[in-house]
């Protein structure tokens, strides 16, 4: 197998409540994962110089050890002793440092691909395993669909697949710090939090609207008062008929659920004119079942 064609595919978080601030730093967790159709283009070859080379269309992203993707290859190339090179050729389409997990999904999929191409016979379980090391939403990347996610977000539990409606993401022109956010979050008695039981339970119901109902962002507390553009889309978004929207991950990607696909295609049309966004995309749920990357 000398060249697999992968795609990477963007998650949104149905919910996002923050438990506590860790000893080591880091901050437990309890999220709804879904992926969405917005997708990453890999394409991964096998050369026969060592080594491994990617290539991006994006001019501000690193090509080197820096980027996720060439973390995944060395991770599985150091393991298994791999003597033949691997060269990455990464497009872009998934908006950057938008709180999609973009970076993670390109690197799930290099060990998805990695895995394949060099018959390294590795479970799912296994890369999800491995994943975890180069960053907490690998694993949910590996693994896709609609999820649980506690600990740091590596600990994953499968739920029943989210169902269909129309997505519209919108980021807009600015770009959001995650250590600023989880920095200045406020974890005392006054703080609200998401109720992540019922948004499963609407899940495991397959209730649309209930799911709409019980979505919340616990970091929208500290993005949307440092920038009001974020509260402004997800207004607009009910305005024009999504039945909720929310600041997905750590901002500033907002996206709106939309149960009329005619609703939605107005909003999307609105979205592209206007000023607020400077990507916009119209999208479905991506659930996992029987399909190939």
């Amino acid at each position: 197998m000398f060249e697999l064609r992968l795609k990477a595919l963007a998650k949104i978080n149905l919910g996002l409540d923050v438990i506590r601030r860790r000893e080591d730093g880091y901050h437990e967790v309890k999220m709804v994962m879904q992926t969405i159709g917005i997708y990453d283009k890999i394409i991964l070859r096998k050369t026969k110089k060592p080594g491994i080379r990617v290539k991006t269309n994006l001019y501000y992203l690193p090509e080197n050890e820096n980027n996720l993707v060439w973390q995944a290859a060395k991770l599985l190339m150091d393991e298994f002793h791999i003597q033949e090179g691997v060269s990455i050729d990464l497009q872009k389409f998934i908006p950057v440092a938008a709180g999609m997990a973009g970076g993670s999904s390109d690197a799930a999929a290099v060990l998805f691909g990695m895995n394949r191409m060099f018959h390294l016979k590795l479970s799912k379980e296994g890369l999800m395993r491995r994943g975890v090391a180069i960053g907490a939403d690998v694993p949910y990347c590996v693994m896709r669909g609609t999820a649980l996610a506690e600990g740091i977000g590596e600990q994953l539990s499968a739920l029943p697949p989210m169902p269909q409606c129309k997505v519209l993401v919108a980021k807009p022109p600015i770009s959001v710090s995650t250590k600023f956010v989880y920095e200045n979050l406020k974890l005392d008695g006054a703080a609200v939090h998401p109720d992540i039981d019922a948004l499963v339970d609407s899940l495991n119901r397959g209730d649309l609207p209930g799911v709409a109902s019980h979505m919340g962002n616990m970091l929208e507390t500290v993005t949307i008062p440092n920038y009001p553009v974020i509260a402004q889309i997800k207004e607009e978004m009910v305005k024009e008929g999504a039945l909720n929207a929310m600041m997905s991950g750590s901002g500033p990607t907002v996206f709106g659920l939309f149960d009329q696909p005619k609703l939605a295609e107005q909003a999307y049309h609105k979205f592209r004119k206007g000023d607020m966004a400077r990507q916009v995309y119209l999208t479905d749920i991506y659930n996992n079942f029987g399909k190939e990357r």
